[in-house]
């Protein structure tokens, strides 16, 4: 269980965004160096957690439940049979491109210890938007992807540190419930009867899912 790759992105003029300036980071690259990651602080203030990478859309991403986001390699390897093409590390805007870890399977509250410093703690899948859609190209890609149901998975920093391709990454706790990415995408997307049993995994849970799924329990119960 290793990173592949530390994928920065720059802010890119792009046709496909409603970011205000109508610029988006998701284009990230490997980086050939350390890139020293922390919490960067609340949504809508703080962006992305890696220094020297761009996060654009405040409104939607970016802040401390969302501080770095990763990508399965195994999981690119699957989509490139898929679509038909290369995709290179860094190609769903993933912060950190893995390999032998199942993000789908990873628990909500999961902690990784990447490289001798760095803790992150896991928060939620990732909900694909138009933004992503269009930098990908590919028609229908919104619906294919979330049908998938292999969203990666965003973390919060709870130790920063430095990090860089190559480093381990260690499972050090696993959370006594069953609140996997996997179930916690589709119950905020395809299948909202699932929202009360995201309630298991308490505050490790990102604030907005945790939220909704408190909404649902009062509207509808358990």
């Amino acid at each position: 269980m290793r990173l592949l790759s530390v994928n920065l992105g720059r802010a890119k003029a792009v046709p496909y965004t409603d970011q205000p300036e109508g610029v988006t980071g998701i284009d990230k690259r490997p980086a050939e160096g350390p890139v020293r990651v922390a919490a960067p602080g609340s949504k809508g203030v703080g962006a992305s957690g890696l220094a020297g990478d761009t996060v654009c859309d405040t409104r939607h991403h970016g802040g401390d439940d969302q501080a770095v986001y990763a990508m399965a390699r195994e999981d690119l390897d699957a989509w490139e049979g898929e679509l038909g093409r290369e995709l290179p590390n860094g190609s769903f805007g993933e912060n950190l491109t893995t390999t032998g870890l199942d993000l789908a399977g990873a628990l909500i509250g999961e902690r990784w210890r990447v490289g001798p410093e760095l803790l992150l703690e896991v928060t939620s899948g990732r909900i694909p938007c138009r933004t992503f859609q269009g930098h990908m190209g590919e028609p229908r890609w919104v619906k294919r992807f979330t049908e998938k149901g292999a969203p990666g998975a965003y973390f919060r920093v709870l130790e920063p540190g430095e990090i860089r391709a190559g480093d381990p990454v260690r499972i050090v706790h696993r959370p006594a419930h069953e609140v996997t990415v996997a179930l916690q995408f589709r119950a905020v997307t395809t299948q909202r009867e699932l929202l009360p049993r995201l309630l298991a995994a308490g505050e490790a849970l990102h604030p907005e899912a945790l939220a909704t799924a408190r909404k649902y329990v009062a509207q509808y119960g358990a």
